[in-house]
């Protein structure tokens, strides 16, 4: 699949595609390792429940500090 039909598609909503950049285009600019990704997308995220995705951000953070 091309990079652009890749773009416009997202499996179960549109919480990131309807945004100009995506998460993983900012992982793969600043070659964040899975930790920091998912730190990124859960704090990027928008799916209307902000504290949980806060705290999966939150538990990833946590995560990445005891590795470093």
């Amino acid at each position: 699949m091309k990079v652009g039909k890749l773009k416009n598609r997202q499996v179960n909503g549109n919480h990131y595609s309807k945004h100009k950049i995506q998460v993983w285009d900012i992982v793969t600019e600043y070659d964040l390792n899975f930790f920091e990704g998912n730190i990124l997308k859960y704090l990027l995220r928008d799916k209307g429940d902000r504290k949980t995705d806060l705290l999966k951000a939150q538990h990833y953070l946590e995560k990445l500090i005891s590795i470093s």
